[in-house]
C-alpha cells in the first residue's frame, strides 16, 4: 500500500519543521510538502495531490477556518487541524469540527513538541482511511418531528472521531420535548462546554455540559465533560447525572461504556442507546450491557461513519439491534421513545 501523502500548511517555520519530524519515521507516512498559508496551499493541493492536510487556524492571507470551508465545498478531504487555538479557542475547535475536520491537535504551549505531537502519525494513518463529506451534503435543513409523544425512554449516545457532526446530525431534528438525552462525546476538556453551547443554539432541546447531580428531564441533552470525570446515570425515585472520577476506561475518561453500563443498570429496557463513529471500541460493551438489559440499540452503518470503528466492534459483538444510515438514525430513535408508536416500529 502507498504511503499516505500529506501536506502541511501553517505560517511557522518551526511548526512545519516540528510536525513533519513527528512523521519522519513511519515508513507508512510520505511528508510531500508544506505551504506559509492557504494561497499557497491551494496551489500545491492541486499538484501534489495530498491525501491528508494539517492545517493552522491563525494564518495570514486567509485564516484556517474559512479555507477549511473552502476545501469542504470544493474538494474535501481529511483535515487535522493543528494549532494554538484548539485549546484557548475551543468554539473555533468546534466550528472546524462541525465543518468536517477530521481532529484537531493542540501546539504545545508547555513542555516537549515531540510530546505534543505524538498522535500525529495515528491519526494522519486514520484520516487518510476516513469518509469525507461535501459540507452541502451536511447542510440540508433539519424536519422536526411535531407529533412526538414520550413514553418515559431515555436515550443514550456514545461517539468519537466523526462525531460532531453526527450528533449535531441526530439533535437538529429532535422535538423540543425530546426524551432525556445523555451523550459521551470523546473530546478535550476545554471542548466540551462550546460544544455543548453551540448545540444549543442549534438544537430545539435544552443542551447543557452535564453537572455533577443535574435531574434527567424531558427536552434536556446532557453532554458528558471532558476531562477529569466519567458520566453516569443514578437515581432512585428521581434520576440525575453522577460525574464520577476514575481511571481511563479504554483509553478515555468520560467513557461510553461507563454511561451506557449505568443505563443499562438503572433504566433496563426503558432505554435507547445509540452508538455513532468512532475509532476504537470504547461503548461497545456497554451497549451490549444495555441490549441484554431490554434496551433497544441502533448503530450508524458503515457508509455513513467519518470511522466505522466503535459501531463495527459493536455490531461485530452483538450489541447493535440495527444499523442505520446517520439520516435515519433521529427517526429511529424518536419511534422507540414515542408511546404512540409500536416497540418495534422503527426501521
Amino acid at each position: 500500500m502507498a504511503p499516505v501523502r500529506v501536506l502541511i500548511v501553517d505560517d511557522s517555520p518551526t511548526m512545519r519543521g516540528l510536525i513533519a519530524a513527528s512523521m519522519r519515521n513511519d515508513p507508512d507516512i510520505d511528508v510531500v510538502g508544506s505551504a506559509r498559508d492557504p494561497i499557497e496551499a491551494r496551489e500545491m493541493i492541486k499538484t501534489l495531490n495530498p491525501d491528508v492536510i494539517t492545517l493552522d487556524i491563525e494564518m495570514p492571507k486567509m485564516d484556517g477556518i474559512s479555507f477549511l470551508e473552502k476545501i469542504m465545498r470544493l474538494r474535501p478531504m481529511p483535515v487535522i487541524i493543528i494549532s494554538t487555538l484548539t485549546k484557548a479557542g475551543a468554539a473555533i475547535s468546534v466550528k472546524a469540527l462541525s465543518l468536517g475536520a477530521f481532529e484537531c491537535v493542540c501546539k504545545p504551549q508547555n513542555g516537549s513538541a515531540v510530546d505534543a505531537f505524538e498522535s500525529v502519525p495515528g491519526l494522519v494513518k486514520a484520516a487518510a482511511k476516513s469518509r469525507t463529506k461535501p459540507l452541502a451534503d451536511r447542510e440540508a435543513t433539519p424536519v422536526r418531528r411535531d407529533d412526538y409523544q414520550p413514553n418515559g425512554n431515555i436515550v443514550a449516545m456514545g461517539s468519537s472521531t466523526g462525531g460532531v457532526e453526527a450528533v449535531i446530525t441526530v439533535l437538529t431534528t429532535f422535538p423540543e420535548y425530546c426524551p432525556p438525552t445523555v451523550i459521551t462525546q470523546h473530546m478535550p476538556e476545554t471542548f466540551t462546554r462550546s460544544f455543548a453551547a453551540r448545540l444549543d443554539k442549534l438544537c430545539a432541546p435544552k443542551v447543557s455540559e452535564a453537572t455533577d447531580g443535574a435531574p434527567l428531564e424531558p427536552g434536556h441533552v446532557y453532554i458528558a465533560p471532558g476531562g477529569a470525570s466519567h458520566l453516569e446515570v443514578l437515581g432512585g425515585r428521581s434520576h440525575f447525572c453522577n460525574l464520577r472520577a476514575g481511571e481511563k476506561v479504554n483509553g478515555h475518561r468520560p467513557s461510553v461504556d461507563v454511561l451506557f453500563e449505568s443505563v443499562a443498570e438503572l433504566y433496563g429496557k426503558r432505554a435507547v442507546g445509540v452508538i455513532l463513529s468512532g475509532m476504537g471500541r470504547d461503548g461497545a460493551a456497554g451497549l451490549l450491557a444495555m441490549r441484554n438489559a431490554g434496551a433497544r440499540t441502533l448503530g450508524q452503518n458503515e457508509k455513513t461513519c467519518v470511522i466505522y470503528g466503535m459501531p463495527k466492534v459493536a455490531f461485530e459483538l452483538g450489541a447493535v439491534e440495527r444499523q442505520l444510515p446517520l439520516s435515519r438514525i433521529s427517526n429511529a430513535i424518536l419511534e422507540l421513545c414515542d408511546r404512540g408508536k409500536k416497540a418495534g416500529a422503527a426501521a
